[in-house]
């Protein structure tokens, strides 16, 4: 029998939908924006569609599974492990999308003549298709066999409990704080953030040296070049930055809750990490739409198109009609 949801539940609900309202609605915005410019198809904008496919399908899928495992169903180990393994796949997925953005922007500054040969349409497609690959490995390992089943057999045994074995589901009963710390934190979380830290580092060092050079009138075109790179850089750097401030926290709160098992977290400061994980996902587009022109010129295309020419174009109908009659 399900259990009644508290005030605090239906508060936690109400933000995750809201979340979600502002996520996919924004990110599909992202993709219809690169599909209907031209201007967006290099290969830095396909890697922004795939970071932004990742966003939808956190508020399409991830947020209603976090709802479902926040309500707590009892449910069979496996059945809760397969609800719980998307987010860590989402996760990795943008991490992946993040660095490929960082290496493409590196490429561009470092060998702007040869920029377009080495990096392809279809090298641009095989780096997206190998992000997702790996995003799946590392995010489907707990179905692997890294989880807590062992554990919790155990636990039955010491006892006594031979009944079947149902669980409440959640997130921390399935998902093993070693791997989430060891293997998902140490390994493909932090060390491609810093990474990234390091090749913004350079982006932003190679764009002041050339901003910095002595110019004469007739070479204004890299002047351009390179003080356009330094706007998307930023841009783009400053959504990294948002990436790691909103995920950070909870591998944090991970660390703790394995490496000091007696140190109690309050409950409040664990829903906080959560709704900044999610919220991340909102997060890009508005980024994009204030910081990026291209974005912004899309976004107002769209808007005019679709929605607000439309919206006039049906009200002069009318007007023409009714005049008619």
């Amino acid at each position: 029998m399900a259990h009644p949801i508290s005030a605090f539940q239906a508060a936690y609900i109400s933000i995750e939908v809201l979340i979600a309202l502002v996520s996919v609605p924004g990110n599909i915005l992202v993709i219809w924006a690169v599909k209907m410019n031209q201007a967006l198809r290099d290969a830095t904008f396909c890697f922004i569609v795939s970071l932004a496919v990742a966003d939808v399908a956190v508020g399409a899928l991830v947020i209603p599974l976090a709802i479902i495992i926040n309500i707590g169903p009892q449910t069979e180990f496996y059945t809760c492990l397969m609800v719980a393994c998307p987010v860590l796949i989402l996760t990795e997925s943008s991490i992946l999308a993040l660095l490929a953005i960082a290496v493409d922007r590196y490429l561009r500054v470092k060998i702007p003549v040869r920029y377009k040969s080495v990096v392809t349409p279809r090298r641009a497609a095989v780096a997206i298709a190998c992000c997702w690959i790996v995003s799946f490995l590392v995010g489907l390992t707990p179905m692997f066999g890294w989880n807590n089943l062992n554990k919790m057999r155990r636990t039955q045994e010491l006892n006594g409990s031979h009944t079947e074995f149902v669980i409440t589901c959640q997130f921390e009963t399935v998902i093993s704080m070693e791997y989430m710390v060891y293997f998902n934190f140490f390994v493909w979380v932090l060390p491609p953030l810093l990474l990234m830290l390091l090749i913004y580092l350079e982006v932003f060092n190679l764009i002041r040296k050339q901003l910095n050079k002595k110019v004469s009138s007739s070479s204004n075109d890299p002047q351009k070049y390179y003080g356009k790179e330094l706007k998307i850089a930023k841009s783009l750097a400053l959504v990294l930055f948002l990436f790691a401030l909103s995920w950070l926290p909870l591998h944090i709160l991970n660390c703790i809750t394995l490496f000091c098992p007696s140190c109690q977290t309050p409950h409040i400061l664990t829903y906080i990490a959560i709704f900044l994980t999610h919220g991340n996902s909102a997060m890009n587009p508005i980024v994009y739409a204030f910081r990026i022109k291209k974005f912004r010129t899309a976004f107002l295309q769209i808007w005019n198109q679709y929605f607000c020419c439309k919206t006039n174009k049906n009200a002069t109908s009318t007007t023409t009609a009714e005049t008619g009659n």
